[in-house]
């Protein structure tokens, strides 16, 4: 009989897991570095290869990184609204193209327009590891002092913008 209940009990506990698990929304996960200096790093720009950007670019202003790759479906459904927001200058967007190719990146910004004051290109996803980046589009919102303050995984919609982004970049300029 108990040689019974044993694989029973374990197939429960993981139900219960899975359960869990299928409950969790990837959105709500906490980011280690909300709240924490932006990582260093040093890349080239996209556009221009001899010239590079560096977390001194977000020093004095509030700013969004948005990781982007023009393989990723989400990041094209959420460019519209980050070309709509370049256009209402209530934020600068940096752009940090993730594990992607050179000419494809400026190919796409060519033809979908360009929201980005400018662009590191991340070819291997190295600094995209240290930004903690598990996928595409990831947006960080980051005070005046180089602070992480929020995280957006997966791409901003207009509620995202309108409820979480606008609030918290007037927030930002206010009181950081």
């Amino acid at each position: 009989m108990i040689r019974y209940l044993i694989p029973a009990g374990v197939f429960a506990i993981i139900v219960v897991f899975l359960a869990i698990g299928l409950n969790l929304d990837p959105r709500k996960i906490p980011s280690p570095l909300v709240g924490k200096p932006v990582p260093a790093f040093a890349l080239s720009r996209l556009k221009d290869p001899s010239a590079s950007l560096d977390q001194n670019e977000f020093a004095g202003k509030v700013s969004l990184l948005n990781v982007w790759a023009t393989w990723c479906v989400s990041c094209r459904a959420e460019h519209q609204i980050l070309l709509a927001l370049a256009n209402s200058e209530k934020v600068d967007i940096y752009g940090l193209n993730y594990k992607d190719k050179r000419e494809d990146a400026m190919r796409w910004l060519e033809v979908l327009g360009d929201p980005y004051v400018a662009n590191a290109f991340d070819g291997d996803g190295r600094v995209g590891i240290d930004w903690g980046v598990y996928g595409t589009p990831e947006t960080f919102l980051i005070d005046k002092q180089g602070v992480i303050r929020h995280k957006v995984i997966g791409p901003i919609t207009v509620e995202i913008l309108k409820e979480e982004l606008l609030p918290l970049i007037e927030e930002l300029k206010t009181t950081s």
